[in-house]
């Protein structure tokens, strides 16, 4: 984890936390200009505590850094447009007026105003932005570092997993040649079934016939007995 003078010499690790702008509020209050995006110089210094020069010095020193994080300077009609903007808002605000640049004005946003946080020695503010954003860089390296572990263990989990299956399929394959042969000897049961099925169906047709046949017979023997005693009877 960085230290606070790393910070204050590292531009590279300044620029891992220029994303980090909700430190501002959890410090300190920052207000903004009417458009909710731009603070001024003297807004900047006023948060940090420290004067106007102190802040403009700073930016110049690191007119590169602070450029490419948001910092503008307004001049000319550039600056009157800004001007117009703000002051519109601000009597819709309900304010009276609109503080003028005479010749120029910087412009910060919250970027900015953290990358003056994390380059600003003389402030307790500035200390208190850069202890802050620290403390949650360090909170959230150890939520890293915990969920890395626990996605350790389920990696490892899942490694034997991996190896029970592998033993587990050579079984599955002889179930599944079991059940296909348990299958084909379902199937031929079934087809042994419906041949028997059909012979029982014809055997019900041959003894009706039977039946039909005998009861023929048994009436004609009937009738022979029955004249063989009339005959008898006459003698």
């Amino acid at each position: 984890m960085p230290t606070e003078v790393a910070l204050l010499e590292s531009r590279a690790l300044r620029v891992e936390q220029m994303g980090r702008v909700d430190i501002l509020d959890k410090v300190k209050s920052l207000v903004m200009l009417p458009d909710g995006i731009h603070v001024r110089t003297e807004d900047v210094a006023r948060y940090f505590e420290v004067s106007t020069t102190s802040v403009r010095r700073l930016t110049d020193r690191h007119q590169k850094e602070f450029s490419e994080n948001g910092l503008r300077v307004l001049r000319g009609s550039e600056l009157r447009s800004f001007q117009s903007d703000m002051v519109s808002l601000w009597e819709g605000a309900g304010v009276e007026s609109y503080p003028q640049a005479a010749t120029q004005l910087r412009l910060y946003t919250r970027r900015t105003v953290l990358n003056v946080a994390l380059l600003l020695r003389d402030s307790d503010i500035a200390r208190c932005v850069r202890t802050y954003l620290l403390d949650a860089e360090g909170t959230l390296r150890a939520e890293y570092e915990a969920l890395e572990v626990r996605v350790t263990r389920i990696e490892s989990c899942l490694a034997d997993v991996g190896s029970a299956l592998q033993e587990l399929g050579p079984v599955l394959c002889r179930m599944s040649e079991r059940l296909d042969s348990l299958d084909r000897k379902v199937e031929v049961t079934q087809q042994l079934v419906g041949a028997m099925s059909v012979r029982l169906s014809d055997l019900s047709h041959d003894v009706v016939r039977m039946d039909a046949r005998f009861d023929a017979r048994l009436e004609a023997f009937a009738h022979q007995l029955k004249d063989l005693r009339r005959r008898t009877g006459r003698r």
